[in-house]
């Protein structure tokens, strides 16, 4: 009955001196092969490849690879060539700067008018502030008139 309950249990009925007499078989297998073959065999099995890429041997040439560089040797005074886009937004960032000074020196249009606005509005502070000095200084007037 105990036969019973470990053949069920999923356990093989080979002995266990078995399975080691064929780990020790496997292990000695290397050992027979010579130095310069079994060299070979270990860069073949480091170099086996998935799927097709095993039976056809193409460079992708659409394939990118990554570009590393150390520290050490990069290249300081080489200049690299920007993209369009990076260009194109450089570009549009100096302009937008040289525009800018322009304008808090005055000299663009928009600033023109932009001063020419400022300059009226001063005015017309300037009008009403009278008036208002001037209303003022007649309600004194009148009072003082009024008091005697």
């Amino acid at each position: 009955m105990l036969l019973l309950i470990t053949a069920v249990a999923g356990t093989s009925n080979r002995p266990r001196t078995f399975r080691q007499k064929e780990a020790e078989h496997e292990e000695e297998e290397p050992e027979e092969v010579s130095g310069d073959e079994s060299g070979e065999e270990s860069e073949e099995e480091t170099s086996k490849k998935k799927g097709t890429q095993g039976v056809i041997e193409i460079e992708n040439p659409n394939l990118v690879k990554p570009k590393t560089l150390k520290a050490r040797d990069v290249d300081v005074g080489k200049t690299t060539e920007l993209s369009r886009r990076e260009r194109e937004e450089i570009e549009k960032q100096r302009a937008h700067e040289r525009y800018m000074r322009l304008q808090e020196q005055g000299k663009t249009e928009q600033a023109k008018k932009d001063l020419e606005r400022l300059a009226l509005i001063r005015q017309q502070r300037e009008d009403a502030a009278k008036k208002r000095e001037e209303e003022k200084a007649a309600k004194e007037q009148k009072k003082a008139e009024a008091r005697k």
